[in-house]
């Protein structure tokens, strides 16, 4: 079979599904039809914003459905008229069994993990936060339980003690793409090899909340580290503030650095703060921490050195 000839219907949402389907369309693949979530309300004006997947297939004239129920019976029917051989799901919601069993040649996923590795909602921020030194992405054939299906292949990348989501999202939404294409590749020249997850070998990675998005100073360095750096730039880690006068107020917390030369080190509880002229240190449960850059509530985000202008922080709680 040619690729112009595989009819193949795109499910996706976020930026990091957009660069496969980029690649996907730059290369040739016939791409049917583009599944979104809905146009949603945001920001004060509650603007109709479109993801970022849409706002792509619109650019690119391609046909779009913005089903509100994944059951629903018009919607199933315009999947059915498609008779495409594939789907390709990346970064969108759990698909019902009638939709993810419809096409002939099945339906497979790109997943943010090595799997059975932090299957979920989050498993890039999972990973960081865990302080994982490698991980990378996986495409499967879905089955009824979430994360769960055929392995189909996986690549992996090194993750440094310092990068935070926004670097290993930027560098996984690229091999992915790569995973995708070779995926397709090998269904279309039928070299597909699959492999099952191995059982009971798997790590959970729930959908991130606020509360989990709160520091524990009562933590080890490395921990709260890895914390920041496993929510940053989004959602954010975030510590309530009291400064000198007793005022306090919820900062984010986008930066940080393991400290060795951390002033008075063991001296406080934690969550205390120490400030070394330009620079901000906050106690740990095993030494001290410095913070980099953060956002005070209702500002912009700053370096520590310009939050020190106009704050007298005392202790992080």
């Amino acid at each position: 079979m040619k690729k112009e000839d595989l009819k193949i219907v795109f499910f996706g949402t976020p930026e990091f599904a957009v660069t496969s389907l980029a690649r996907l369309v730059d290369e040739g693949y016939n791409i049917s039809a583009v599944v979104t979530m809905p146009d949603k309300e945001a920001g004060r004006g509650r603007k109709l914003m479109q993801s970022d997947v849409k706002k792509y297939a619109v650019e690119k004239g391609l046909r779009i459905l913005q089903p509100e129920k994944l059951k629903a019976p018009e919607f199933v029917d315009s999947l059915r008229e498609i008779n495409a051989d594939l789907f390709i799901v990346i970064a969108f919601r759990m698909l019902p069994e009638v939709v993810w069993t419809m096409p002939r040649l099945g339906t497979f996923n790109l997943h943010g993990s090595l799997l059975p590795k932090y299957r979920g909602a989050a498993p890039i921020n999972r990973a960081i936060m865990n302080g994982e030194k490698e991980t990378g992405v996986t495409t499967f054939f879905l089955k009824h339980e979430i994360d769960t299906g055929d392995m189909i292949g996986s690549r992996s990348i090194p993750v440094g003690e310092n990068d935070n989501v926004g670097v290993v999202y930027d560098r996984l939404m690229n091999i992915g793409a790569d995973m995708v294409i070779e995926t397709v590749e090998n269904i279309i020249n039928d070299t597909l090899t699959v492999r099952p997850q191995p059982e009971g070998e798997f790590t959970p990675a729930p959908k991130i909340f606020k509360e989990d998005c709160r520091i524990n100073w009562d933590s080890a360095t490395k921990d709260i580290h890895n914390h920041i750096r496993g929510l940053s730039p989004y959602p954010a880690a975030y510590s309530t503030l009291e400064d000198v006068d007793g005022k306090v107020l919820d900062v984010k917390i986008f930066e940080s650095r393991k400290s060795c030369d951390c002033p008075s080190k063991g001296m406080y509880s934690p969550g205390t703060v120490i400030i070394n002229g330009k620079r901000m240190f906050v106690t740990t449960a095993d030494g001290c921490i410095e913070i980099l850059s953060l956002q005070p509530s209702g500002k912009k985000r700053m370096e520590t050195s310009a939050f020190l202008l106009g704050y007298h922080p005392v202790r992080f709680k």
